[in-house]
């Protein structure tokens, strides 16, 4: 089970962090992945990072921006959101892969959605300009 928190409402060029804990499972025995909808648009990709933290992996339009990290004491994956932009507001999602090494052979795999086994409920973040 995921439990994603950390979303509200930021200012245009400001930051924010959201977390995933994880219950039931060590997050090191999964890739894990933050996923965002925003309104009226279709789900996508923003980062991904393998278990025990090897690979990462970042959509173009968060990259340099954005950081994703995962911590197995505390069993909770985060991601970092420096100068955030309006076109940032979504719901973001955390999800997690039991695909292992065959997830990280293809970047079309470890972006799509139906590599996911299991998923958080979202956290609102919204970008005020």
């Amino acid at each position: 089970q995921l439990q994603a928190s950390g979303g509200g409402l930021v200012q245009a060029g400001g930051s924010l962090s959201l977390s995933c804990a994880a219950s039931g499972s060590s997050v090191s025995a999964y890739s894990m992945a933050w996923f965002r909808q925003a309104a009226g648009k279709e789900r996508e990709f923003v980062a991904a990072v393998s278990w025990r933290g090897g690979s990462l992996d970042y959509a173009s339009s968060v990259k340099g921006r954005f950081t994703i990290s995962s911590n197995s004491a505390a069993n909770t994956v985060y991601l970092r959101m420096n100068r955030v932009d309006t076109e940032d507001t979504a719901v973001y999602y955390c999800a997690a892969s039991s695909f292992g090494s065959r997830l990280w052979v293809s970047m079309r795999a470890r972006r799509s959605e139906n590599k996911y086994d299991v998923w958080g409920q979202g956290t609102l973040v919204t970008i005020s300009s």
